[in-house]
């Protein structure tokens, strides 16, 4: 399960005010939620792309903090889905995460990974 930042100054509620429906436009219709560390988040059991087997997404709450949007993309093997004549799925499946993350957080894939590194860096341990 990975958490995404909003941009600065901006809440996942204001991204995103109905995030099952931008969830379904994505992805397809949500199936159910799930208690995911005590956050209750959306789930597709079938999703309309078939490289994913299975999306788990939502908010995730804290108090006193801003929430944080949590995913998890549960993707099929690359030969299975190759095997099956689905190679172009491949290329839509990340253009769909990526444009999914870019509308709920407003942050692009570069700035994503910057931030996920700067993360890696203030939790290493100093010796």
């Amino acid at each position: 399960m990975k958490e995404y930042k909003m941009r600065r100054g901006e809440t996942l509620e204001e991204r995103a005010p109905d995030l099952k429906a931008v969830i379904e436009r994505y992805f397809g219709p949500v199936t159910g939620t799930e208690d995911v560390e005590g956050h209750e988040l959306y789930v597709v059991d079938e999703p309309d792309n078939p490289v994913f087997e299975r999306i788990v997404a939502g908010a995730a709450k804290y108090s006193g903090k801003k929430d944080k949007l949590a995913v998890h993309f549960e993707e099929r093997p690359a030969a299975e889905v190759i095997a099956e004549g689905h190679a172009d799925a491949a290329q839509d499946a990340v253009a769909a995460k990526n444009d999914f993350l870019l509308e709920v957080t407003g942050r692009d894939a570069k700035s994503r990974r910057e931030s996920m590194k700067r993360q890696v860096e203030d939790d290493a341990p100093d010796y």
